[in-house]
């Protein structure tokens, strides 16, 4: 609400005196200075009008009185000591017989610090009021996500009277509090008038204000389309003031994007029952093309970081005990992927244009990679170049590598089964490698093979033993590296 003409007067710093009696609380939307002997054509009503008189007249006073009531000034303030002295007693007269609130404004006090004064009021009230309008609408936003009873609910307390949700045919289906259902009866001839509203096509208003005994309604429609989806009707035991309206569109605006929301849903259910009855390729929301299926360990993440993207709403998305598998189509992929990658570790299949579980079981493997490798993303393309080691589980390898490289470590033959292997089996290359002779080095692997109870010669056996050193070879607990395991000459034994 505006400042009241109280509340203005009240200010030390202007120096007001009512000359009229008490101050009534109207509120002053504005301060117009005007020497007119009839300024009301420029007015709208409300103002506070300052004069100094210039023009007033004994003889004149009762009709310049009677045009600002007339108009529904606020008030009239009469500056002393510029063109009067004092108040002149026939402006006194004739503003308390009609009932014009008359301030005496001292000589110090310019119009314009009262025209200030005024304007920061109202600077404050419009701060206030959309700071209530936006808090009003959080809160709104917070209770539509519960569903619209809440949302009813929390709409009424913000407004201090009531609502009713009514479906299309004007049935209540949410009413705060329960007694406001007796209000439903009332608003029902309104109805049909909002039923034959185009708003959305220039014609009839999509609301109707109406008043009863002790009641100031508003029924307002809900929905986009030629057809209502339903109405919300509000009630208070005054009218709504301006701020009261912008919280009540919020609220339509919420309820209208509820009702519309199942209707996105169409063309997938479309496809889904396409697909069901043998008939895929009346499946429209199923991507056209290849296709692309992701793995994903961010859970449920996965679909909140979809719907923050128009590309996400080209993906298909299963939950699958706290991961996901998105289907994307493949001229997306390049959005998506780093998209699903801050989520957490990704798994990505090759293109697949029908075998969709074929595409899964890759991205799964795929996942696996890169959560062992600790990777944003790990496509099922790059698998086989990335080596063997990386589809190893890195506390299992060094388990296998640690057991069986054991034997020889207390032996101290490691060095040379590693010159071995690198060799090839080539006793000659890894003689040379160590520097030894070829006899010692004959020797040191029937050792080896002793304590192994194994053949390094069979390829199975120094497979495993390649396996082990690389594993062991690898830095922390990350396993492998492009290529294959450090092969190089080997320090002398």
């Amino acid at each position: 609400m505006p400042p009241t003409l109280a509340t203005v007067a009240a200010l030390p710093q202007l120096g007001l005196r009512s000359l009229t009696g008490p101050l009534p609380d109207a509120p002053v939307v504005w301060v117009a200075v005007s020497e007119l002997e009839d300024p009301t054509p420029f007015l709208e009503g409300g103002e506070l009008v300052l004069t100094t008189g210039m023009r007033l007249t004994p003889a004149g006073a009762a009709r310049y009185v009677s045009r600002l009531v007339g108009r529904g000034v606020a008030g009239l303030g009469f500056a002393v000591g510029v063109i009067h002295d004092d108040v002149p007693p026939e402006l006194i007269g004739a503003a308390r017989d009609q009932g014009l609130v008359l301030l005496e404004v001292p000589r110090p006090t310019p119009f314009i610090a009262i025209g200030k004064a005024v304007s920061r009021m109202l600077a404050a009230e419009m701060y206030e009021d959309v700071t209530r309008a936006f808090q009003a609408q959080r809160e709104l936003t917070r209770a539509a996500l519960t569903g619209p009873g809440a949302l009813v609910a929390r709409l009424a307390r913000l407004l201090g009277g009531w609502a009713l949700l009514l479906d299309a045919s004007g049935a209540v289906r949410h009413a705060e509090p329960a007694a406001a259902r007796d209000r439903a009866e009332a608003i029902a001839p309104e109805l049909a008038r909002l039923r034959r509203s185009r708003p959305a096509d220039g014609g009839a208003a999509a609301s109707v204000a109406l008043a009863v005994p002790d009641d100031h309604i508003v029924v307002q429609r809900i929905g986009l389309g030629g057809r209502p989806r339903g109405f919300l009707a509000v009630g208070t035991g005054a009218p709504l003031p301006h701020v009261a309206h912008t919280i009540v569109g919020a609220a339509v605006a919420l309820l209208t994007l509820q009702s519309e929301t199942p209707r996105t849903g169409r063309a997938l259910r479309a496809s889904l029952a396409a697909l069901l009855l043998g008939r895929p390729g009346d499946a429209a929301a199923v991507p056209r093309g290849p296709v692309r299926v992701l793995a994903c360990a961010g859970g449920p993440a996965v679909l909140d970081v979809l719907e923050s993207d128009p590309a996400g709403a080209r993906c298909l998305t299963l939950p699958l005990d706290g991961r996901a598998a998105v289907i994307v189509p493949d001229e997306v992929i390049g959005t998506v992927e780093p998209l699903l990658a801050a989520t957490g570790p990704v798994g990505v299949s090759d293109p697949a244009t029908g075998d969709l579980g074929t595409a899964l079981r890759q991205a799964e493997d795929a996942l696996a990679a890169a959560v062992r490798s600790q990777q944003e993303a790990v496509r099922y393309s790059a698998l086989a170049g990335q080596g063997v080691l990386r589809l190893l589980d890195p506390g299992l390898a060094h388990a296998f590598a640690d057991t069986l490289l054991a034997p020889l470590r207390e032996e101290e033959l490691v060095e040379t089964v590693r010159a071995y292997v690198a060799a090839n089996g080539q006793g000659e290359a890894a003689a040379r490698a160590l520097g030894v002779h070829r006899h010692t080095l004959r020797s040191r692997m029937r050792k080896a093979a002793e304590v192994l109870g194994r053949d390094p010669d069979d390829p199975a056996v120094r497979a495993e033993l390649w396996i082990a050193l690389a594993i062991t070879s690898s830095p922390g607990d990350r396993i492998g590296h492009c290529g294959d395991s450090h092969t190089r000459p080997p320090g002398i034994a």
